[in-house]
């Protein structure tokens, strides 16, 4: 089920929160981040990990582009 495909986080505000999501058939939060402004991370979606979700203003760059979240003061 693991494939190559990764994505890069990059917090562009502190406090950003970068949380996995389990596969199957109950979704679950499984694994939790937090990034503070000009941090970065790389993660890769695995056979235990089927989402990303991110909270608060970063730039998600992917293979099929980038994307700006929100920030959480707005």
């Amino acid at each position: 089920m693991s494939n190559n495909e990764f994505i890069v986080i990059k917090a562009l505000e502190d406090g950003v929160h970068v949380i996995g999501l389990t596969r199957g058939t109950d979704t679950k939060f499984h694994h939790s981040e937090k990034l503070d402004t000009g941090e970065v991370m790389i993660a890769q979606f695995t056979d235990h990990t089927s989402a990303v979700k991110i909270r608060g203003y970063a730039e998600i760059q992917t293979a099929h582009g980038t994307v700006m979240s929100d920030s959480k003061s707005k």
